[in-house]
């Protein structure tokens, strides 16, 4: 069923950068959701944005697991 490459919940902050990209739609999503999205600066599907691996970014991703998709980038 899973045509979607989901990003486990098991980042941790560390100094690296993710490539951050979003692979399923916000749309029916609960508004949190959306909103973390947002804060990301994810602003639709295919949308990449790269982010420094701080506390911060690495619990928004951790929340919205389930719509990105997180590569880890030298």
């Amino acid at each position: 069923m899973s045509n979607f490459a989901s990003t486990p919940k098991n980042f941790a902050p560390s100094e690296t950068t993710l490539k951050i990209t979003q692979v399923r739609s916000s749309i029916g999503r609960k508004p949190q959701h959306r909103e973390t999205l947002r804060s990301l600066g994810l602003k639709g599907i295919g949308k990449t944005v790269t982010r420094s691996a701080d506390a911060v970014t690495v619990g928004m991703v951790n929340s919205v697991s389930h719509l990105v998709k997180v590569e880890e980038v030298d």
